[in-house]
């Protein structure tokens, strides 16, 4: 089922991520880490629909997006980019495979924190965030949003790391075998990876290699 939604509120975080706050219908549901598919409700895109995670908790007054937009080509995320409080976005109903299974790692590149953020604030809102971690790689330090949130929520079980450049306060490198074995104390918890393909790919591999069990490994197939 579809639903024509108007923006409530567009909020920068950094130079290429917005939040962008919703109208949420009467009933609406979904699971913390879930997606839907969404398109501009402007002539052109109604039928380019392109899946974002929500943000927001189910029991929040409002949906919530955390978009990052890709000015390298014309696509949704450049449009998305140009809206403004007001214009209206259509959603379908929720759908999506990462949810939470129990303690572990969480792993992201970029953009694909996102399911996690609400996964997170569930477990800080029901005191069960003990124990979990999440590593988060990003380019550059100016790519990082929700840092104090996140630092507010894990502590010393957040880590940024930058893979294009060293700077005070984050890690350096990419998150690969060694990084794993640095910041992981037990490969038999859960571990949660989104991000891109080959990033996912490639670390799967690895910590099944370290000694994860497949049915720990939590991803979007």
């Amino acid at each position: 089922m579809s639903h024509t939604l108007k923006i409530l509120e567009i909020t920068t975080l950094t130079h290429d991520v917005k939040r962008f706050t919703l109208e949420k219908p009467e009933g609406y549901t979904f699971t913390p880490g879930q997606a839907t598919e969404v398109a501009i409700d402007q002539e052109g895109y109604r039928n380019e629909k392109r899946p974002f995670t929500f943000t927001s908790l189910p029991e929040d007054e409002h949906l919530e997006f955390t978009i990052k937009a890709y000015h390298d080509h014309e696509g949704v995320t450049h449009k998305l980019d140009s809206l403004v409080h007001g214009d209206r976005l259509l959603i379908d109903d929720a759908w999506g495979a990462i949810e939470y299974k129990g303690v572990g790692t969480f792993i992201a590149g970029g953009a694909g924190i996102t399911p996690f953020i609400a996964i997170l604030r569930d477990l800080k809102n029901k005191n069960q965030l003990a124990g979990n971690r999440l590593l988060f790689s990003n380019k550059e330090a100016k790519d990082v949003f929700m840092r104090e949130e996140f630092e507010q929520m894990l502590g010393e079980n957040f880590i940024s790391t930058l893979s294009r450049e060293e700077v005070e306060g984050h890690e350096h490198g990419r998150i690969d075998g060694d990084f794993l074995k640095k910041h992981v104390t037990s490969f038999s918890d859960h571990f949660y990876v989104c991000g891109p393909d080959k990033m996912v790919k490639d670390l799967n591999e690895k910590l099944k290699e370290l000694g994860a069990q497949p049915n720990a490994l939590v991803f979007e197939e």
